[in-house]
């Protein structure tokens, strides 16, 4: 497995599938490249596909109590270097899709086209899940807890057809002292006065019950961003590109050409 070398030495692994026009896929918190496994062939194809695992993931180096999504935009940098590539296109989701706004904002000539999914402009304009997910998220019954995270991402008739387990509900590997990083990072995003600053083209998607990062957010960026396009889809929640695969993917590859 390929390392790039971040700016602080830290090791970022990554993985390539396919060829073609390059686009990074930027999972979600506290998870490595393994959350788009079910979806990552029909993005892929015709494309050159690159995941990352986030520091404290997967094969990646550890994390630090300094982390910020900001920084882990750096770590997408140090990968397309390693890879030797000036440019690519950008699809990341929730965690994923607030690192993939501030390489909007920092890298701006190394972007071709970008697609912020069930993602936030985080700090005192976003939107937040409300006060009884969040704890429900973090009681002490783990299979409580899991069972409010599956049903955040997905609608129940989805689950009843498919028990599981699923490539989204966090990267088991992962320390507790690396997901509360990831939580930390992820809850101090603030990028709502750099938006007016993204040039690429922008396709903003979310599901319309998303109740983990609701999908007013989806409005926000893309009254924020200029000229991005904003897809709102009916009866999907957080995990949006997975259940519904058959609308969202479509959309992303349309968007990209």
């Amino acid at each position: 497995m390929p390392y790039a070398m971040a700016d602080d030495s830290t090791t970022v692994a990554y993985q390539v599938r396919g060829d073609g026009p390059a686009v990074m896929l930027l999972a979600g918190q506290a998870n490595s490249h393994r959350w788009w496994d079910p979806v990552r062939d029909g993005l892929g194809a015709g494309r050159r596909t690159i995941t990352l695992d986030w520091r404290g993931t997967g094969a990646s180096g550890p994390t630090d109590r300094e982390l910020t999504t900001r920084r882990l935009a750096g770590d997408v940098a140090a990968v397309l270097d390693d890879l030797r590539l000036e440019r690519a296109d950008l699809y990341g989701t929730s965690m994923g899709g607030r690192v993939a706004q501030w390489f909007a904002v920092d890298h701006p000539h190394r972007l071709g086209r970008l697609v912020l999914g069930c993602s936030t402009p985080g700090g005192a304009h976003a939107v937040e899940r409300s006060l009884a997910v969040r704890r429900a998220m973090v009681q002490p019954d783990r299979r409580a807890a899991r069972r409010t995270l599956l049903d955040l991402m997905y609608t129940p008739a989805w689950l009843a057809a498919h028990p599981g387990p699923t490539t989204v509900e966090g990267d088991p590997s992962m320390t507790p002292q690396a997901r509360r990083d990831h939580l930390r990072a992820s809850d101090g995003h603030d990028v709502w006065d750099h938006l007016p600053q993204v040039l690429a083209p922008t396709l903003v998607l979310h599901g319309a019950d998303d109740a983990l990062a609701p999908a007013v957010n989806a409005t926000l960026l893309g009254e924020r961003i200029p000229d991005a396009r904003v897809e709102v889809l009916p009866g999907l929640r957080h995990a949006y590109f997975h259940e519904g695969e058959a609308v969202a993917t479509p959309l992303v590859r349309d968007f990209l050409g």
